[in-house]
């Protein structure tokens, strides 16, 4: 496979990150959300999709999105070095509130709710400590802590785009460590064809599993054909920024997998399944009209309720603009070959 180093002169410049200062203060965050001087966000009634309430109130964040990296998150290896293979030299980083600010994490919401309302109701959670375990078609089966995993593994920081399904994006610096080494630390059996990811389950600390329970099928899923999980763009994605993932950015650990639609990308991992078979995942399984198992992002593939030959590139929560979208979302020259079918001219959208 051919891989392109992307111009070598880039970097994360200063006028495209947030400054230090600004990020740390939590007076000028909370101003920035229009929360005006209030130093505790009460959290929104979490409701089901139906309308009804969702149980008891769910607990709050004091301060903002960027007061929600967990206390006990390792810190070793923190900032990472960038790899220099990665970059996205056409487009600005995201800015680092911006990305804590805006979540799409259905643990922690649902349709009814603001993206910008997921952040001030993950005060109950605690990712850590947490436990993988490993199953399925492998040497031996196994449990290890999220922790000794994380500080075990050599970390580091890739800049990637990030297109979700809803048709709005982001350049997002990741901190983490290839999927491929976690795969080679399972050890699967030569018969593996797909891998499996389950992620946490715990509705007395998520509201949003509280809310919607009846309709969704808890716990999240997804899955991988193997040869997609071993290409070198798949990343378990431990932080962001440079310091540990925030709760309501998948903490304590989740994909990044680029050339995908963001619900991909499963976040807090807790079991990792090798079988001999496609499995199934959330999102296809609830509509499988409307989501595919590859979900490989494709601006000639419209999902049946929106175009998705563009997208709005979010800057930051102010400043958005439309952009073409493009196919596996810039990544063709790394995964390209890996889906001779892929569609390359305008589909209908599937039949709902």
């Amino acid at each position: 496979m051919a891989y392109i180093l992307l111009r070598p002169e880039w970097q994360a410049r200063e006028r495209d990150v947030t400054d230090e200062k600004l990020y740390r203060s939590r007076r000028a965050f909370i101003k920035r959300l229009g929360l005006g001087s209030v130093a505790l966000v009460t959290a929104p009634t979490v409701l089901g999709c139906a309308g009804e309430p969702g149980g008891s109130a769910a607990s709050t964040t004091a301060g903002g999105p960027l007061d929600t990296i967990p206390k006990k998150a390792p810190r070793k290896g923190y900032p990472a070095p960038r790899n220099a293979n990665f970059k996205v030299p056409e487009r600005p980083v995201t800015d680092r509130l911006a990305s804590a600010s805006w979540n799409n994490f259905y643990e922690f919401k649902n349709n009814s709710m603001d993206l910008k309302d997921v952040w001030p109701v993950t005060g109950a959670y605690e990712p850590f400590p947490m436990e993988i375990e490993v199953r399925g078609l492998v040497e031996k089966k196994f449990k290890m802590d999220v922790s000794d995993l994380i500080t075990s593994m050599d970390l580091e920081e890739r800049l990637y785009r990030f297109r979700c399904v809803e048709a709005w994006s982001m350049t997002v610096p990741w901190t983490g460590f290839p999927l491929r080494k976690l795969i080679e630390r399972c050890k699967p059996l030569s018969k593996a064809t797909h891998v499996r990811f389950e992620c946490v389950n715990r509705p007395d600390q998520m509201p949003g599993i509280r809310a919607s329970r009846s309709f969704y099928k808890w716990p999240y899923y997804e899955g991988l054909r193997m040869d997609e999980a071993m290409n070198d763009l798949a990343f378990v994605a431990t932080g962001i920024y440079g310091e540990p993932l925030p709760k309501q950015n998948g903490s304590p650990l989740r994909l990044a997998l680029p050339w995908k639609y963001g619900y991909k990308g499963p976040k807090a991992i807790v079991k990792i399944e090798f079988l001999d078979r496609r499995p199934g995942t959330f999102w296809n399984d609830l509509q499988p009209s409307e989501y595919g198992f590859l979900s490989n992002v494709n601006p000639n593939i419209p999902h049946p309720r929106w175009s998705q030959a563009s997208e709005k590139f979010m800057r930051t929560l102010d400043d958005i603009q439309r952009i073409p979208t493009q196919i596996f979302n810039g990544y063709a020259d790394w995964v390209g070959s890996l889906y001779p079918d892929e569609p390359t001219t305008p589909q209908r959208p599937m039949a709902r």
